[in-house]
């Protein structure tokens, strides 16, 4: 019989992030810090709207952009918040979750050949979309020693005549950088000078501690060559509701919505009410739990620290981001070993990129009681390697 599977299910790896929670889901007393989801459940009042829509009916199909009502209520949000223009009818998608805004925003602008550049290291779909899609993704390198920022000579230096766009998430999954508005002009500019695209993956916008979060398509340069993802799964504790978005100018948003059509139909009717209700009403639960994040983050970046596993402050997303070089092994080694001897789930850097060789994704979205556990675990583990 012939292998059925094809060539380019074949090359894309397994999620280095998926392989570590499901080895610590078989074990017993584990703290992860694996997995990037909120500890807090959906607030109430964004839960009693959807039961209330079912109750009345409301199962049905929605228009393949969305319902009119939750675009508008985005097209204000997006406004309000972040300064960003999108026309509700013409501009925007509501996807299932954020992951299929990116898989469409990428098929739609990718034919094969195109180079597309990915700023990592970054969330684990990107360059399998890239790959799935006929494309070739580039890691674009971002560096401790910058804060993890983009910067425009790393840019510049990957850039060739087949680089068609660029894939950017800040605040970053998964070292918490994150990119103001001076980072953005620099980069601009490149974009510009080479009529690039850039994919603008802003999940973490509300989770900025130390000033607001600055969206790229606020530069008039960069409005109409920015496609903008966000969604409600971090920022309002929604990650099993399946609600994202996708703002592009009309034409990329036209090639994305024929994908869409075809690939999910409309997002979830109930997940879409229950998005309606956190803009109207969800604002102070929000704020409440991201002040929360940031209680964690001062604790438990200082606690590494402290344990000589040095790590830079994230401004941004519930990801820490430490290095374990200190301690003369990889980051496999390491997560690997903190896992089996201390029962505390992390993920190894290289798992995220290249660049994050060295370093471990600790997500502090878990209690600080069971932050504080973890560090006693990460510290009994440290001496056991002397």
């Amino acid at each position: 019989m012939r292998d059925f599977i094809s060539a380019r299910a074949r090359a894309i790896p397994p999620s280095g992030i998926r392989k570590f929670f499901d080895i610590a889901q078989t074990m017993e007393d584990v703290i992860s810090l694996g997995v990037g989801e909120p500890d807090f459940v959906t607030p109430w009042c964004v839960c009693e709207a959807s039961i209330y829509s079912i109750e009345q009916g409301s199962t049905a199909y929605t228009s393949n952009k969305g319902t009119p009502q939750l675009r508008d209520a985005i097209s204000r949000y997006l406004d309000t918040r972040f300064a960003t223009h999108y026309d509700p009818e013409a501009e925007m998608i509501v996807t299932c979750g954020v992951s299929e805004a990116a898989d469409i925003a990428i098929r739609a602008v990718t034919d094969p050949g195109d180079e597309i550049l990915v700023a990592e290291p970054c969330y684990v779909s990107y360059s399998p979309c890239v790959s799935l899609a006929g494309g070739t993704p580039v890691p674009v390198l971002c560096r401790a020693k910058d804060e993890f920022r983009l910067t425009p000579d790393a840019l510049a230096e990957s850039i060739t005549p087949k680089t068609k766009a660029l894939i950017a998430n800040f605040p970053n999954n998964p070292t918490g950088g994150v990119m103001e508005e001076r980072d953005w002009r620099g980069i601009a500019d490149l974009l510009v000078d080479h009529d690039l695209l850039l994919i603008s993956d802003e999940v973490y916008a509300e989770l900025t501690y130390d000033g607001g979060h600055f969206s790229p398509a606020r530069l008039p340069e960069l409005r109409d060559r920015t496609i903008t993802l966000n969604g409600f799964s971090k920022a309002f504790a929604m990650t099993g509701w399946r609600i994202g978005y996708l703002c592009a100018p009309p034409g990329i948003t036209a090639a994305a919505l024929k994908i869409h059509q075809y690939v999910a139909l409309c997002a979830p009717v109930m997940g879409q009410v229950a998005a309606y209700e956190a803009l109207r009403n969800g604002g102070a639960e929000k704020d409440a739990m991201v002040r929360e994040y940031r209680l964690r983050r001062n604790l438990f970046v200082d606690g590494l620290n402290k344990l000589g596993l040095a790590c830079h402050l994230p401004k941004g997303a519930f990801y820490a981001f430490p290095s374990v070089e200190s301690t003369g092994l990889t980051d496999v080694e390491f997560a690997e070993g903190l896992l089996r001897e201390q029962h505390v789930a992390v993920v190894p850097g290289s798992a995220l990129g290249p660049s994050g060789a060295g370093h471990v994704r600790c997500a502090y979205a878990v209690s600080r009681d069971d932050l504080k556990e973890a560090l006693s675990r990460m510290g009994a583990f440290l001496e056991s390697l002397k």
